[in-house]
């Protein structure tokens, strides 16, 4: 129930090779050379000034002959704007221009350039979604800054140096989660909370301005804990992270709804199904309130709630879930279209609802309404489509509609066979029932006809 990170599929490329990291390299590499000699070529004569192509001449000439803490400082502007503007390659290339001026201006062991490959481990993260670079330039800028943290006097020194660590932890910990290992996860959280703790005790008691925020921490470690299935200290960090939000933002803002439905998943997987409930209720209500109901954010909300309640498994629930599954299945298609595969998850969860509530009728004309959608959004020799024919066929076969079952039954084989072959599990499967509808069928004429006969041999006696 609860949202991954990021929205879009994660590509985790082997930590091998970084093409970016090598042109920028290489780039950086070449920048030096006009600092250290410029030439003729990149100063342009006094003639040349008055032309367009002698202008960009001249600036470039100034920039090589910028020193590389100014070349550094304006790299950290530009990655600060890059990101403000949502250009997130860019971004991310930035970062890796300040670790090379970085390397240039301190040296490769000092603790600002293993400060720059902490950023650029955030920037793989948040930026890219790509943990396994991440972790590689994490991994890289650790030794340097534990290193620098235990000989270095300076409180100055020492703040930028834990603000680092905090970073270096939390990017570490979010990676291994991302690639569902609970358990790293957890562990380097913990070392980014130990480090935030001495960083408040520099500060006497509060920090503020940091890359990773408190609350930011707390979510992860409250993640990090469901993870590995400490449900009780997943929600007390979830809980701490909540009164956070509140005392800073108000109990409407859009920040608590995920944090919402995530405590309700651990109330659901502690059996707490009506403080889920309420948990997913003040969701949909400020999603309502900030959204409207007709909204790809409320027709999610909604979705939840309805589970909810299904998953109760009281009596009284099931005309709310059904209320609630209606109500995200109508906003889906009104926003985001009948062949979304949003919408089409959510009628597929209510088929399942329906069938296990003996709603066959229903549940039949629901995946009928669907079908077209999604042979539209998948193709008509699509896995989906081929499920789609497959449940329908089952449901035909439970009322007693042979002739439908074994139509609908075929199509979804002819599918499968094209999808997977003969011999496949879900293949063979599909022929089982098949066979068996056919037999019934067989069976259900030849009881017809013999009934048929015998009330004909009954009326000649008469």
């Amino acid at each position: 129930m609860a949202k991954k990170m990021p929205a879009s599929p994660i590509r985790i490329p082997t930590v091998s090779s970084d093409i970016e990291w090598d042109y920028c390299f290489l780039e950086s590499q070449q920048m030096k050379i006009p600092a250290q000699q410029p030439t003729e070529e990149s100063c342009p004569t006094n003639g040349s000034e008055g032309s367009e192509d002698g202008t960009k001449a001249k600036e470039k000439a100034t920039d090589c002959m910028s020193l590389p803490w100014e070349k550094l400082a304006q790299s950290q502007e530009k990655t600060a704007r890059l990101i403000k503007e949502k250009m997130n390659t860019q971004a991310n290339k930035e970062l890796i221009r300040c670790v090379i001026l970085s390397q240039i201006t301190f040296g490769k062991e000092h603790w600002k350039c293993a400060q720059a490959l902490a950023s650029l481990a955030y920037g793989y993260l948040t930026l890219r979604g790509l943990p396994a670079q991440a972790k590689k330039h994490a991994e890289s800028a650790k030794s340097t800054l534990l290193t620098w943290k235990r000989k270095t006097a300076s409180d100055k020194e020492r703040k930028g140096i834990l603000e680092a660590l905090v970073m270096l932890y939390y990017t570490l910990g979010m990676a291994w989660l991302l690639q569902n290992h609970g358990r790293k996860a957890y562990l380097n959280l913990q070392k980014a909370e130990r480090n935030m703790e001495e960083l408040k005790e520099l500060h006497k008691g509060g920090v503020c301005g940091l890359q990773i925020s408190e609350k930011d921490l707390t979510i992860a470690l409250g993640r990090a804990s469901l993870a590995i299935q400490r449900l009780n200290l997943a929600l007390v960090y979830f809980e701490k992270a909540i009164n956070s939000i509140i005392a800073a933002k108000g109990a409407r803002t859009s920040d608590l709804v995920p944090l919402y439905t995530e405590v309700a998943q651990i109330e659901q997987l502690r059996r707490n199904h009506h403080q889920a409930i309420q948990y997913l209720q003040q969701a949909y209500s400020i999603c309502v309130s900030l959204f409207t109901e007709v909204s790809p954010q409320t027709a999610e909300a909604s979705a939840l709630l309805a589970k909810a309640y299904a998953m109760s498994g009281e009596a009284q629930h099931i005309d709310v879930a059904e209320i609630y599954f209606i109500k995200s299945i109508s906003a889906y298609q009104t926003t985001l279209g009948p062949e979304n595969c949003e919408t089409l998850m959510t009628i597929g969860e209510f088929y399942k609802w329906l069938i296990h509530n003996g709603e066959k009728e229903e549940a039949h004309r629901l995946l009928k309404a669907s079908l077209k959608s999604r042979i539209i959004s998948y193709g008509n020799y699509s896995e989906k489509v081929a499920e789609t024919f497959y449940n329908m066929g089952r449901i035909c076969f439970a009322k007693g509609d042979f002739r439908q079952a074994i139509q609908l039954l075929r199509k979804c084989l002819m599918i499968q066979i094209l999808l997977y072959g003969s011999e496949h599990s879900k293949s063979r499967d599909t022929k089982n029932i098949l066979t068996l509808v056919q037999r019934a069928s067989n069976s259900s004429s030849r009881w017809k006809r013999e009934g048929r006969r015998d009330s004909k041999c009954k009326v000649t006696e008469a």
